[in-house]
């Protein structure tokens, strides 16, 4: 097997460039495609190469659908990508789908909606004493003349943190670079290894198969391309390229933090529990389950170095007692596999396998997580509001704060719009009825489910705690789906396009 070429792809999917504490996406409209295409062309997109010393800056570019148009990607080419970056985040039957509806339906939007569509987005990602002279100096003079500024999206560091003061971005896949993965395979035990082609094109994904993705006739055009590994006749502009999920999410942190307090009858510490309840961790990322000690046989968990906070499955927690069913880690990522009683020994397993022995009430209730896995990349924007802020009285409104969401996926429907969709929004997830998520649902009445907003805590004495009318924490501010290509073809779009 040849050593995977970390050269063509760009480097936000493999590092996190968490030590760059300043970033922004530029959000950008095409106003001239001789000038667009220069830039592109000498942009010093950052690879996922590993570099010594550590680079201090970072360049990630991605494009929508309608961007690729602009810059004269043919049609036929265009249509050979996923539907869903094709029609876009804001069509108005995915918007019911994702839960982007009343106040966070695109109608309302700062970006992404109606007329206020991005046809790229560049990041840029620096250590703060370099990140202002980067961003000027890799614009350049011709920045202005090739692009129109929608937006840009400017970030904040509240040291690994997100707005409601939580510890974030813990559980993350551990992409199988080396391509050892054997799929697809019966899993019989929870793994953080995920396929290599689950996040990018051009790879077996959990199925053994590969995405559908732009494949072009060999030519001189085409030159610059890798091949096709399932059409070696053809050449791949998809291959080392994922897709972009991004989406603003407004987090109203005074009314969170203020309803679990109401709640808890103002007593701080019943107060955190809860908060720590609907969320499925405690403030400082700690698992509500227990964290498992040493080498598990069939559990890959993280690696060393990797944080230990997610080292944990819900196996010891089968009745939510520990970690409620409908909390959002849960939802999330609910750590589950092909079966999800997990049966003690080989025998077991094949009776399982066959279709035999005792199930559980919640056994196949939530479909396996390895296909439905996605890598997050997001930061936080806008003023650190504490806990203690949020529940003082504010002398002035506060001024938005909240997540830049970033995914990425090899497949936006089986993966990120499965989650949000199935997972986040589904008042049926788990055997649960009239709740979503309690940070991202919207508590808006869907057909069949007139109630939305309540939040269950299971426990062991069998006396569950309903508590309704759960408000609707975060708005969906924009977002768009975006195509992060290879370095190879990224070139190809600068310069072979007509």
């Amino acid at each position: 097997m040849s050593v995977f070429d970390y050269t063509d792809v760009q480097g936000l999917l493999r590092f996190g460039y968490n030590k760059m504490t300043a970033a922004s996406y530029a959000l950008l409209r095409v106003r001239n495609v001789t000038e667009a295409r220069s830039w592109l062309r000498s942009a010093p997109v950052t690879t996922a190469e590993k570099r010594a010393p550590l680079p201090r800056t970072a360049l990630n570019v991605g494009f929508t659908a309608p961007g690729l148009a602009a810059l004269g990607i043919p049609d036929p080419v265009i249509a050979q990508f996923s539907h869903e970056f094709r029609s876009g985040m804001a069509l108005e039957s995915r918007s019911r789908q994702l839960g982007d509806i009343e106040a966070s339906a695109p109608v309302h939007w700062a970006w992404g909606g109606p007329g206020r569509e991005p046809h790229l987005a560049v990041m840029f990602f620096g250590e703060p004493d370099a990140y202002n002279d980067f961003v000027s100096r890799t614009k350049g003079a011709a920045w202005n003349e090739a692009f129109e500024t929608l937006d840009c999206l400017g970030t904040s560091d509240f040291k690994g943190h997100e707005p409601f003061g939580f510890v974030d971005g813990i559980s993350q896949p551990d992409i199988d670079w080396d391509q050892k993965r054997i799929a697809p395979c019966i899993q019989l035990d929870y793994t953080n290894i995920v396929s290599l082609g689950e996040f990018l094109l051009g790879y077996r994904n959990e199925y053994g198969k590969y995405a559908d993705r732009p494949l072009i006739p060999d030519n001189s055009a085409a030159g610059l391309l890798p091949v096709a590994e399932d059409a070696p006749a053809m050449k791949d502009l998809g291959r080392n390229g994922t897709y972009l999920v991004m989406r603003q999410l407004r987090q109203d942190v005074r009314l969170f933090w203020r309803f679990v307090t109401e709640q808890a009858e103002c007593n701080a510490a019943m107060a955190e529990d809860l908060a720590a309840a609907m969320v499925g961790r405690k403030l400082e990322g700690d698992p509500l389950e227990p964290i498992l000690a040493g080498s598990i046989p069939g559990i890959h968990l993280p690696k060393p170095g990797q944080p230990e906070q997610n080292r944990f499955t819900f196996d010891r927690d089968p009745l939510g007692n520990r970690c409620p069913f409908g909390a959002h880690v849960r939802r999330a990522n609910p750590r589950n596999t092909d079966f999800p009683d997990h049966p003690p020994n080989v025998i077991a397993k094949l009776i399982t396998m066959l279709g035999f022995g005792p199930k559980g009430f919640r056994d196949d209730l939530s479909s396996s997580v390895r296909f439905h896995r996605i890598l997050r990349r997001g930061r936080e924007y806008g003023a650190l509001v504490t806990r203690e802020q949020a529940l003082a009285p504010a002398a002035i409104p506060d001024s938005e704060s909240g997540l830049h969401f970033i995914c990425l996926n090899a497949d936006i429907c089986r993966q990120f719009e499965f989650l949000q969709n199935a997972w986040i929004n589904s008042t049926k997830f788990s055997g649960l009825t009239g709740e979503s998520d309690p940070l991202l649902g919207n508590r808006a009445a869907l057909g069949g489910c007139p109630v939305t907003g309540d939040f269950t805590m299971q426990s062991s004495s069998g006396l569950r705690r309903r508590i309704s009318g759960v408000p609707q924490f975060i708005q969906v501010r924009g977002g768009a789906y975006f195509f992060m290509p290879g370095i190879r073809a990224l070139r190809y779009i600068a310069t072979s396009a007509t």
